[in-house]
């Protein structure tokens, strides 16, 4: 039997929240001349068939989208928790920008989940709460280590996304286009961390991290 979407009211809850907490954000980093947000970009794939999937499979591509979109609640939360205590303004407004740029992300990923007639994770209001904790706590070390910390987030971002490509069913060409641009992006935004003077971050926290990320994926997958 096929599920039926049941997302609408608490998906909207929280992208409200997103955009509302975004809007207040970009207000502390305005400067005269900044540029705006970036407006949506179209969803990679979307000229592609749509291929029938059988129920194993299309319940398989949408755990793994579920898990991307969590992680894309997570992002935002991680990148708006970093701005709001972010010292230098320039800082601020390219975690703001990275945040916008990545809304794209949420964007596609919840559109999947329509076509795939699944939902997102009933777990995005812990996701993200936790996760802007997390970012006010990156920010609160220093401007070098919240770099640092976006850095290798979108480090372990990109490696999670090129393992994904190659679990998706064969046939889900559509969800492999979209998982293959958010790679490209995440990694762009790793790069721009470094360039701007991110430091490494000690192992230990490279590994607690990719511990809580292998926690939310394995919970987000069938939650």
């Amino acid at each position: 039997m096929t599920e039926k979407p049941q997302y609408d009211r608490r998906y909207r809850s929280i992208d409200h929240l997103l955009l509302r907490l975004h809007e207040r954000l970009s207000s502390l980093a305005a400067t005269p001349g900044a540029s705006a947000p970036s407006e949506q970009r179209q969803m990679p794939g979307a000229e592609l068939e749509q291929t029938q999937l059988g129920d194993d499979d299309r319940k398989h591509a949408a755990g793994l989208m579920r898990v991307n979109h969590a992680g894309e609640v997570a992002a935002q939360a991680l990148y708006q928790g970093q701005a709001l205590v972010a010292r230098k303004p320039a800082l601020r407004r390219h975690l703001l920008q990275a945040a916008a740029e990545e809304r794209s992300h949420l964007q596609w990923c919840e559109q999947r989940l329509r076509e795939l007639e699944y939902r997102p994770s009933k777990l995005d209001p812990m996701w993200y709460a936790g996760s802007f904790a997390i970012g006010v706590g990156a920010g609160l070390a220093g401007d070098r280590w919240s770099l640092g910390f976006v850095a290798e987030t979108e480090k372990q971002v990109a490696e999670h996304l090129e393992d994904y490509i190659e679990r998706l069913p064969q046939a889900d060409a559509r969800s492999r286009a979209v998982l293959q641009r958010m790679c490209e992006d995440e990694r762009r935004h790793g790069r721009r961390a470094t360039e701007l003077g991110g430091a490494e971050l000690p192992r230990p926290v490279r590994s607690l991290m990719r511990h809580a990320a292998q926690l939310m994926k394995r919970t987000a997958y069938r939650i």
